[in-house]
C-alpha cells in the first residue's frame, strides 16, 4: 500500500478487506489505468519542436533589409507624400471646374411698404451653374510652385538613398558582430576544453604520484575561471542576433552564414575618396535639392504683391418665381479679371525676407556638411588602413602561438617545462586568436563605413 500514496484512506480500508487475489487484481488494474493516463497526458502535453532558425548570408540579409527595414519603409512613404504634394501644386495651373446649384425662398416685407404692394414679398429661386476658372498670369508663382514640387521628387530620392545606405551599414555591422561573437565563443570553448584536459592530466599525474594536490587545485581553478567567458560570449551571440533581427524588422530566429576572412581590396586615397563623396554623397545631394526648392519659394513669396490675371466664366440655368409671375432661362458669364494688391502692409516683404534667410541658411548647412564629410572621409580612410595593417601583422601570429602552445604542452609532459610556461602559451594563443578575429571584424566594418562615407554603399 505504501507504493501508492495517492490512494485515499477509504480506498486503503476497502482494499484491505478484499481477498489477496482480488487485491492483487485491483492493484494491477489501478497501475494499468495510471500508466494509460500518463501516456495520454504525454501525448497531449508533448513539447512542440522549435522551428529551425533561418540562415542568411550577408547578401540575403541586405536584400531582406531593403524590403523590411523600417527607415526604408518610412522613406518610401515620404516619396508618396511628395507625389501628392506635386499633384496639389500642379492643380493651380490647370482649369478649375465647379458645379453649383441652389434652391431658395426669400420673404421681404419691406417691398410691401416701399412699392405699395405692387411687388410680391415672397420669392422662390432655383439655379444650376458650371463655372470655369483658369489662371492666365501669376507673375511666376504657379510655375515656381510646380518646379519646387518637382524638385521634391529628387529630394525624396536622396532621402531614400540615405535610408538604404544606413540600413546596409547597420546590417553589415550586425552581421560581422555575429561572426565575431561566434568566433570568440569558439575560442572560449576551446580554452575551456584545454583547461579540462589539463585538469584530467593533472589528476592522472597525481594518481601516478608525480604531481601534487597544488597542481590539481590549480587546474580546477583554471577550469572554473574559463567557464564565465563561454557564458559571456554565448550571450554576445544572442545579443548580436537580436540586433540583426531589429534592423531587419523580423521576429523569427536568425542564423548567419559566412566568415570574417575577406580578400584585400585596393584602398582609395583621401583625395579620391573625398572627390567621390562630393559627387555621390546623398546627404549633399538632398541638401542641394532643398536649396533649389528654397530658391523657388523666394520667387513664390516675391509674387504675392504682384498683378494676377484670371479667366473666369460660367454657364447654367436660373428660375425665379414671385407671386403669380414666373420665369426661367439660361445664364452665362465670361470675363478676364485683374487683381493687384497695391499695399498689403509689407506682408510680402516679410515673407520674402524669411524665404531668402532660409535659402542662405541651407547654403551654410551645405558648407558645414561638406567640411564634416571631409573629416569623416579622412577618419574612415585612416580606420581602413589601420585595420588592414593590424590584420597583416596578426596573420601569422596565431599560427606561431599554436606551435608555441604545442611545444609547451609537450615539454610539460616530458617534465622539461613548468605549468607557468604552459599557461603563458595558452594566454598568448587566446590573445592572438581574439585579436585577429577582432581585427578582421574591424577591417570589414571600416570598409563598409568608408563606402557609406563616400555615398556608394551598395550602389
Amino acid at each position: 500500500m505504501t507504493r501508492y500514496p495517492f490512494q485515499s484512506a477509504k480506498c486503503k480500508v476497502q482494499s484491505a478487506k478484499l481477498p489477496a487475489r482480488k487485491r492483487k487484481f485491483s492493484f494491477c488494474t489501478l497501475q494499468f489505468a495510471f500508466c494509460i493516463s500518463l501516456c495520454l497526458c504525454g501525448g497531449f502535453f508533448s513539447p512542440v519542436r522549435a522551428a529551425e532558425p533561418r540562415t542568411l548570408t550577408l547578401y540575403q540579409a541586405l536584400e531582406l533589409a531593403d524590403s523590411r527595414n523600417r527607415d526604408i519603409q518610412k522613406a518610401r512613404e515620404y516619396y508618396r507624400q511628395v507625389e501628392g504634394r506635386y499633384v496639389e501644386e500642379r492643380a493651380a495651373a490647370l482649369p478649375q471646374l465647379t458645379v453649383t446649384g441652389s434652391v431658395a425662398r426669400k420673404q421681404d416685407d419691406s417691398q410691401r411698404v416701399i412699392a405699395g404692394g405692387l411687388f410680391p414679398t415672397l420669392q422662390d429661386s432655383r439655379s444650376a451653374e458650371i463655372a470655369l476658372s483658369q489662371a492666365l498670369f501669376t507673375w511666376g508663382k504657379v510655375g515656381a510652385a510646380i518646379r519646387a514640387a518637382r524638385k521634391g521628387f529628387q529630394s525624396a530620392d536622396e532621402l531614400l538613398r540615405i535610408s538604404r545606405q544606413d540600413a546596409r551599414r547597420d546590417v553589415a555591422t550586425a552581421f560581422y558582430d555575429i561572426l565575431l561573437a561566434r568566433e570568440q565563443h569558439a575560442i572560449a570553448v576551446q580554452n575551456l576544453g584545454q583547461k579540462e584536459r589539463h585538469l584530467d592530466e593533472a589528476r592522472r599525474r597525481h594518481d601516478a604520484g608525480v604531481a601534487t594536490d597544488y597542481d590539481v587545485l590549480a587546474a580546477q581553478v583554471a577550469v572554473a575561471n574559463a567557464r564565465p567567458e563561454v557564458i559571456r560570449t554565448d550571450n554576445q551571440i544572442r545579443a548580436a542576433r537580436d540586433r540583426l533581427r531589429f534592423v531587419l524588422a523580423v521576429e523569427e530566429d536568425l542564423e548567419v552564414s559566412g566568415t570574417l576572412e575577406a580578400a584585400p581590396v585596393p584602398l582609395l586615397s583621401y583625395a579620391e575618396a573625398l572627390e567621390l563623396a562630393r559627387k555621390r554623397r546623398p546627404e549633399l545631394e538632398e541638401l542641394r535639392r532643398r536649396e533649389e526648392i528654397a530658391a523657388e519659394l523666394v520667387t513664390i513669396a516675391n509674387a504675392e504683391d504682384k498683378p494676377r490675371l484670371d479667366l473666369k466664366g460660367g454657364y447654367g440655368w436660373s428660375q425665379l418665381e414671385t407671386g403669380a409671375a414666373r420665369g426661367d432661362g439660361q445664364t452665362w458669364s465670361a470675363g478676364v479679371f485683374l487683381s493687384f494688391p497695391i499695399f498689403d502692409g509689407l506682408k510680402t516683404r516679410g515673407k520674402v525676407a524669411q524665404a531668402e534667410s532660409d535659402l542662405r541658411t541651407l547654403r551654410i548647412d551645405e558648407q558645414r556638411l561638406a567640411e564634416a564629410i571631409a573629416l569623416e572621409i579622412r577618419n574612415a580612410v585612416n580606420a581602413v588602413r589601420e585595420a588592414e595593417e593590424i590584420v597583416t601583422a596578426l596573420a601569422g601570429t596565431a599560427g606561431q602561438a599554436e606551435r608555441l602552445l604545442a611545444m609547451a604542452e609537450k615539454g610539460f609532459e616530458l617534465g622539461v617545462k613548468i605549468r607557468l610556461e604552459v599557461e603563458d602559451a595558452e594566454l598568448s594563443l587566446l590573445q592572438a586568436r581574439g585579436n585577429l578575429a577582432r581585427a578582421r571584424r574591424d577591417w570589414l566594418v571600416a570598409r563598409v563605413s568608408l563606402e557609406r562615407a563616400m555615398g556608394v554603399l551598395g550602389e
